[in-house]
């Protein structure tokens, strides 16, 4: 017979896998979500280049983060997205320009 804190055991690690393949799941959705970001942001390089824009757009950014701390339910939830989206800031920003670059050398072959 199995004891009250085994079956209580076996419930947790079922609950905690229960929770990480909804993690992986979220994850396969993000990524999904961020690769098309990456494509919008491939497009907006390109009619950067074409209008003369820089790639850094410090009040776009801004408005950026606003958009998405707006939609926190909590100040530490605020406080860990934000750091999360510096960094998606900041890879797409290096994105665009190694894009931008690609682009360059493509077109000087």
């Amino acid at each position: 017979m199995m004891s009250d804190s085994t079956v209580n055991n076996t419930a947790h690690w079922q609950e905690l896998d229960e929770w990480r393949k909804k993690i992986d799941t979220l994850d396969q959705q993000l990524s999904t979500l961020l690769c098309e970001r990456l494509h919008c942001a491939q497009n907006i390089s390109s009619l950067k280049s074409r209008i003369g824009e820089q790639v850094l757009q410090p009040e776009r950014e801004k408005e950026v983060l606003n958009n998405v701390l707006n939609h926190t339910d909590s100040p530490l939830k605020a406080q860990t997205l934000e750091k999360i989206y510096r960094c998606i800031i900041e890879e797409t920003r290096l994105f665009q320009h190694e894009w931008k670059n690609s682009q360059s050398d493509i077109q000087a072959s």
